[in-house]
């Protein structure tokens, strides 16, 4: 990937397309192509092919698909499975017909298995049963990335899979119904603080653990492994026993009730903080192990004390609703 290089980038509105466009930009990259939902229906696979052949991007970032929470996935799990699946195989596919030279797929820590060994390396897919709760939104993801793998295998492609951690950051979902754990504890505590209230529930028993990245590290990290795609490539990680696979973290986690507790802080509420020991945990720990793009000359930068400043500041810009 060059400065020249007309990149289209697939979900520039959620987090981590906006931080992919935003970060493309400021390193200079200027020829990026994006459209809208109502613009271009992923999941309409006439459509997408017909975009492909249009515009022509020679690099391309997969980061479109529905996202949300344990309560999302509990409610909607015919959506996630199907709107992503549709969504990767039509932009895979589209991407290689029209000749696309790189693709970077997006995925999640959820692939893994829910009790595999911790830290999670990339090997680590596939060996154990997944988490049921997002089950569905794993199962789709993990396809994505045998697609990608069977694409290079039998196609000749150079495509890659990013794997990042829980993100956090700018444009994030704050709808406590469809939001992840850090956008949903920061709009809880804004509306404690706000309304004086002097306590915040928190969903179950506020042991398991979660590392969390700035969407602009991952940012980054996607950047950096598209330059130097090749590179990653020749290297020897990947081949008939192993997918295209990248972790991205930043190597450690904390538990939900710190989590909580950080927040709390970075809100400035003295809240107390009600665990709702009835509601799931989800998975008990995720943290990737991260030896591998660490080894590539990458690490994150944005510790995350900075990051939940930045992320209430964010929210606080935004027109996330209270609760009535």
């Amino acid at each position: 990937m060059t400065p020249e290089s007309r990149i289209y980038v697939a979900g520039h509105r959620g987090l981590a397309g906006s931080a992919i466009v935003r970060r493309l930009r400021a390193k200079g990259y200027a020829n990026i192509v994006t459209r809208s939902r109502a613009e271009l229906d992923l999941t309409d696979a006439a459509a997408v092919r017909n975009f492909f052949q249009l515009e022509r991007p020679e690099v391309v970032f997969l980061a479109a698909g529905m996202v949300g929470g344990i309560l999302a996935n509990n409610t909607y799990p015919a959506q996630f499975i199907y709107e992503n699946l549709a969504i990767e195989a039509n932009v895979i596919d589209a991407a290689y017909r029209a000749g696309a030279k790189q693709l970077l797929f997006l995925g999640s820590s959820c692939i893994y298995p829910r009790d595999c060994p911790q830290p999670i390396k990339e090997e680590y897919l596939l060996t154990g049963p997944l988490e049921p709760t997002n089950r569905p939104y794993a199962i789709a993801k993990i396809s994505g990335i045998e697609m990608c793998w069977s694409y290079n295998r039998q196609y000749g492609t150079r495509y890659l899979c990013v794997m990042p951690t829980n993100l956090y950051g700018p444009g994030d979902h704050y709808d406590l119904e469809k939001s992840h754990v850090l956008p949903a504890l920061i709009r809880k505590f804004h509306e404690a603080k706000v309304q004086k209230a002097r306590t915040v529930t928190v969903w179950g028993s506020g042991t398991p653990r979660r590392e969390l990245l700035y969407s602009d590290d991952m940012a980054d990290a996607c950047i950096f492994l598209a330059e130097q795609s090749e590179k990653v490539l020749e290297r020897g990680f990947f081949g008939e026993k192993h997918a295209p696979l990248i972790n991205v973290g930043c190597g450690e986690d904390q538990t939900i009730r710190e989590l909580a507790e950080r927040v709390r802080e970075a809100v400035g509420t003295d809240a107390e903080i009600v665990l709702d020991r009835s509601k799931p945990d989800g998975t008990p720990q995720k943290l990737l192990d991260i030896g591998l793009i660490r080894s590539l000359g990458w690490k994150p930068r944005i510790p995350l004390a900075e990051g939940l400043k930045a992320a209430y500041a964010d929210f606080l810009t935004g027109t996330a609703p209270t609760s009535q």
